[in-house]
Order: structure tokens, then sequence, then C-alpha cells
């Protein structure tokens, strides 16, 4: 993947995590990860509609995963996809918590761990400052 592909997919998600909504600004110690959707291993690949820009621990925290258990009904679900679903059909924002508004969401959000005590701290002091959301 070259240079201008990353910086593209960058400005596309407007310097925002995809997943967790998190701006690179807000944490400028962890570099923002340009990562597949699906990843290579799964014949994934390094076009456009397969990339989006995901903070350091979603995307650590994603990994090669494409679904996971819905932490309500245990069923094997899919995770949320930046290139095909609509986040605001999936998620709300609630204060500094984001909640999961479809099994899709529930389970993106926990397998994220997008309201782990450290990140829902960062958003209220973020909130505080009206940077959130």
């Amino acid at each position: 993947m070259d240079s201008r592909l990353r910086q593209f997919v960058r400005e596309r998600a407007e310097y925002r995590c995809e997943y967790c909504r998190l701006r690179q600004e807000h944490e400028p110690s962890r570099i923002f990860h340009v990562e597949h959707i699906i990843a290579l291993q799964h014949r994934g690949s390094d076009e456009e509609g397969n990339l989006a820009l995901a903070c350091q621990l979603c995307n650590l925290l994603k990994g090669t995963n494409l679904t996971s258990l819905d932490p309500d009904t245990s069923a094997l679900t899919c995770l949320f996809h930046p290139r095909e679903d609509d986040w605001s059909q999936h998620f709300q924002i609630d204060g500094p918590r984001i909640r999961g508004l479809t099994d899709k969401g529930r389970t993106t959000v926990w397998l994220l761990e997008m309201n782990s005590d450290e990140r829902v701290a960062l958003r209220s002091l973020l909130q505080e400052a009206a940077e959130w959301p």
C-alpha cells in the first residue's frame, strides 16, 4: 500500500477512527492505522473499499476478526464494516459512551472495548472541552 493511498484513507475518514470516532488529535501519542477491514489472510485486498482508519486500540483489538459473539445473545455476529455499514444505524453516542444499537453494533462495541474505563475517561474529558462528539 503506497503513501498516496494511506493519505486518501486518512482524509476520507477526516482523521477520525471509523470505529470509535476519536480523532487522531485526541490521541497524539498513538498513531492511527490504515487497517484492512477484511485482513489479507482472509482474502482482503489493499483496495480503497477494504481500508479504514482505526485508532491503535480499535485496530489492535479487532485484529483479523470478521465476527465475534454478540454479548447479549451469544450468537456469532459480523463486525461493523466501515465501508458497507452506516455508523449511525449501529451505534449511538450516549454521553462519553458508545452504545450498540444492533447485534453488529453491540458485538463491535464489546470486541473493541469501546467503553473501557480508559476510553470513557478520555471521552469525558473531551466532552467537558466540547470536543466530543
